[in-house]
């Protein structure tokens, strides 16, 4: 398996420090914030996206891909029946596309729930349609650059639309192309009917990216959820993507959580071994 972590909990890290720890511990991977860039992907010159990707390489790191695509943006939505907003959206994750290319990765993660949330008037089967436009409309630049954008089901606490991996399938099956697949999270399955091993299993022709985390919005290991079945699942779906740490509880510190959960995932494939 392939491990890589999230690097927004690395707060107030400069990029160097942040690549020579994660590597140091022993991940191969780290995927991007772009928020932690700047406010605007734009604002990213394409000389400082190499320079980025230059020294994640010399540390003997891949910049697997971005996620939190629309944190910290304004005026961008996914689902509004508003044309030019959906324009707007469908123009900056071109941007992001490009960007996520600049940067040698291949997965952008859709969470950012605030931004697809239904808005009033709305019902479930114009915000698919809605989302699907957008979606379509970047696959070209997407497909260009190598990357495949990854729906997140989150649960409905987050927000109310794709709370569910089936959510995301019946997405994937409207916009219908290879580039647009499947992330799961485990804290956002933990609430599904079925189990996360089943839906491992159900769904993995089309999932794409994979995030490790807890109900406790800690890391794997830091939590109640047992990963042994977790990962004998992904081992019998033949996964092949990467496992990314991303956690929402800073607490305890960055180092003591991306050891931790590391320490605990080999652990877990030593057990299965």
């Amino acid at each position: 398996m392939k491990f890589a972590i999230c690097q927004e909990m690395f707060v107030d890290w400069d990029w160097e420090r942040q690549c020579r720890f994660i590597a140091e511990t022993g991940y191969t991977g780290i995927e991007l914030a772009p928020f932690t860039l700047a406010s605007r992907i734009e604002e990213v010159p394409a000389a400082r996206r190499q320079e980025l990707r230059k020294i994640a390489a010399d540390y003997g790191l891949e910049i697997c891909g971005l996620h939190w695509l629309l944190a910290k943006t304004e005026g961008l939505h996914l689902t509004t029946p508003d044309t030019a907003i959906r324009q707007r959206t469908a123009d900056y994750l071109n941007a992001l596309g490009q960007a996520c290319g600049d940067f040698g990765g291949t997965v952008m993660v859709f969470g950012s729930p605030l931004q697809r949330n239904l808005q009033p008037g709305v019902s479930r089967a114009e915000a698919y349609a809605n989302a699907a436009e957008v979606f379509r409309a970047i696959m070209p630049v997407l497909s260009d650059n190598g990357v495949t954008l990854c729906m997140e089901p989150l649960t409905p606490k987050e927000t109310d639309f794709c709370n569910s991996c089936a959510d995301a399938a019946e997405l994937i099956a409207l916009v219908d192309h290879p580039n647009f697949q499947l992330h799961q999270d485990v804290k956002a399955m933990l609430p599904e009917a079925k189990t996360i091993p089943e839906l491992i299993v159900e769904y993995a022709s089309v999932t794409r990216h994979f995030h490790v985390n807890d109900s406790n919005l800690l890391g794997p290991g830091m939590g109640e959820t047992d990963y042994h079945p977790i990962f004998a699942a992904l081992q019998k779906t033949a996964y092949s993507g990467w496992i990314s740490v991303e956690v929402f509880d800073y607490t305890p510190g960055a180092e003591h959580i991306a050891q931790e959960s590391l320490r605990y995932m080999r652990e877990v494939l030593n057990d299965l071994a």
